[in-house]
């Protein structure tokens, strides 16, 4: 068996798209494994989780490393002492620079919880119901220099209910999120994802 891909993963906070990816790996779902887990909040209650699985964490506070670049080469350095090959991005709350996007051009995955290019940005759910549009869902992009703006890879519709709330329509996003994100890297790894330009092509052939 071929060795298996390494995956890092950032986070901000609880970590529930990480929790995903990591048991999406370890029940053979996606052939790869949980790197590192680095979170830019000491605080982050994903940090526990990913203990709990296992996974070495990593800590890189922002607020002590204030200097963006100078915060990201730390995490860049992190990335690779634990040989990350794809960096995905769990709820994490900083904007990138192009010198993260450089180092891992087209290896570094976003999950977004609107069908970009709608709403990039916060508080995605609060502008789709003040917009009154009538499906939102989740995205998972390839990251480049621009917020919530890289290649779709995959996407996935949830359609707004009477009377929903911002908190109501993002719990039934989430559900997708960890779908579509669990899918995302799975093709990656799987070899079956090509770019050009901003269109991902995907080969529906499964590999042996």
């Amino acid at each position: 068996m071929s060795e298996l891909g390494r995956v890092g993963i950032l986070i901000s906070g609880r970590g529930s798209n990480m929790v995903s990816l990591v048991e999406g790996m370890r029940a053979g779902e996606i052939r790869a494994e949980p790197a590192v887990v680095i979170s830019n909040e000491p605080a982050a209650a994903g940090l526990q989780k990913a203990a709990e699985f296992g996974v070495p964490t990593e800590v890189i506070s922002h607020k002590k490393i204030k200097p963006r670049k100078e915060h990201e080469r730390h995490v860049i350095e992190a990335l690779h002492k634990h040989r990350a090959d794809l960096v995905c991005l769990a709820g994490y709350m900083r904007l990138l620079s192009p010198l993260m996007v450089q180092e891992f051009r087209n290896r570094i995955f976003n999950i977004h919880p609107s069908l970009l290019p709608a709403f990039p940005g916060l508080d995605v759910q609060q502008k789709a119901l003040d917009y009154g549009v009538k499906f939102s869902g989740c995205t998972v992009h390839i990251v480049d220099e621009e917020c919530d703006h890289g290649p779709i890879i995959r996407q996935a519709a949830v359609p707004i209910l009477e009377g929903d709330t911002a908190d109501s329509l993002a719990a039934r996003i989430l559900e997708q999120e960890h779908r579509i994100y669990k899918e995302a890297v799975a093709l990656y790894f799987e070899g079956r994802l090509r770019v050009e330009g901003r269109v991902v092509h995907i080969d529906e052939a499964r590999p042996e």
